[in-house]
């Protein structure tokens, strides 16, 4: 007998998603973008300040390794934990920029650092478990720790700890069900610095409670002025986050790493295998050039670019009415006090985009700690385009 097969009937209500989904909010900034790309199409001049993505190209040497790599073809899977070579190539960079030693054992190369970042939680955060975050703080964070059904918890900063979380912080906010802090130096969207001594205390608070500490460092690199190190220098139980994105300037490579403990390599590897097999090999390969001295070389011409952008933007911004009561450190961005200007920083990054051609981030990306009188200014466009955004919101201030 001949069985038809009947077509699945359709859900009256539509497609039956999970919780978490609703619980994880959009990037409102990519609104904004998409509203200032169709005002270009249109030829209206858009001045850029609110991606947080470096404007230089990818160094010359890197694309030359890249390249080299597709000619030759071997362009397979690589084991989970990365390429031998680029492990090897990342603890030789921490020897030399930081003066530490690490065995390449403790290094995983992953797709980005929202990989390695979501590694951590997989392997950190059970259901119901509490990861502290500083706020203002990086929004994916907050999602990555939700994705895992564990409970972001969201401590208020000001300026008074450089928008930072501190040992103080985590003393009030740890309970039972914390897991881990999560911290990032240089941050998104201040800027600010943690010091060595605020994160080995953290790092020791954490450890006594049975928690972890995990660093986000992928803006080193980009710092200004102050001394830092590595977490990793600090303490071997920390997790510790990087990126080839920003400091290198290999953002579409998606590519990143994470040092890890060496109890936890096993597992995390474990867990690369199943989330996502492996990072891109080309890009793997290409990044093997990013330690050369030629590539440092340029890219810390880059660095001394945007230490002058910043320098300029900051008091321009200032006198223009915005509270910047803390002076960046590092990163490409200003988080400024707009609160004399508006009571809506959303209303505001639209109306001056609209009307004055100027793309900036309101401050609901980036927590509930009084975003509606914050913006994020990004300085990763040239000086002189950086000249013409405060010309047109010094215009528009005027006529508001």
């Amino acid at each position: 007998m001949r069985v038809t097969k009947r077509a699945p009937s359709r859900p009256r209500e539509g497609v039956r998603l999970a919780r978490r989904v609703a619980e994880i909010e959009p990037f409102h900034v990519m609104a904004l973008l998409a509203r200032a790309r169709e005002l270009e199409a249109q030829g209206r001049s858009i001045v850029h300040m609110e991606i947080g993505e470096p404007d230089f190209p990818t160094p010359e040497p890197i694309l030359r390794a890249g390249l080299r790599a597709l000619q030759k073809g071997e362009l397979f899977y690589s084991p989970a934990c990365g390429l031998p070579q680029l492990r090897e190539a990342i603890a030789g960079y921490y020897r030399t920029r930081y003066g530490v030693e690490l065995p390449p054992s403790r290094i995983l190369v992953t797709t980005g650092a929202s990989a390695a970042l979501l590694l951590a939680c997989a392997a950190l955060v059970d259901p119901g478990d509490e990861v502290l975050l500083a706020d203002p703080g990086y929004p994916a964070n907050r999602h990555f720790v939700r994705v895992f059904e564990g409970v972001p918890r969201l401590v208020p900063v000001d300026a008074g700890s450089g928008y930072q979380l501190a040992p103080d912080h985590l003393e009030q906010h740890w309970g039972t069900r914390t897991a881990a802090a999560l911290v990032a130096t240089p941050a998104n969207p201040t800027g600010t610095l943690v010091s060595a001594e605020r994160l080995s205390g953290m790092a020791e608070f954490a450890r006594e409670r049975g928690g972890v500490l995990i660093v986000d460092e992928i803006y080193h690199g980009l710092v200004y002025e102050g001394d830092y190190t590595t977490a990793a220098a600090l303490a071997e139980d920390v997790f510790v986050i990087n990126s080839f994105s920003k400091y290198f300037n290999m953002t579409g490579w998606r590519l990143g790493w994470m040092v890890a403990p060496e109890r936890a390599v096993g597992e995390l590897d474990k867990l690369a295998q199943n989330l996502y097999l492996a990072a891109p090999t080309p890009a793997q390969l290409a990044a093997l050039a990013a330690f050369e001295p030629e590539t440092l070389a340029i890219l810390e011409d880059r660095r001394r670019e945007f230490q002058e952008r910043r320098d300029y933007l900051v008091p321009a911004l200032r006198g223009l009415g915005f509270e910047i009561p803390v002076m960046p450190q590092g990163a490409f961005y200003v988080y400024a006090g707009c609160g004399r200007l508006t009571r809506d920083s959303f209303a505001f990054a639209r109306d001056l985009l609209e009307q004055a051609g100027v793309a900036i981030t309101p401050g609901v990306d980036f927590g509930a700690n009084a975003p509606e009188r914050h913006v994020r200014f990004a300085y990763t466009s040239s000086i002189d385009r950086l000249r013409e955004g405060v010309s047109r919101i010094a215009a528009f201030l005027k006529t508001s």
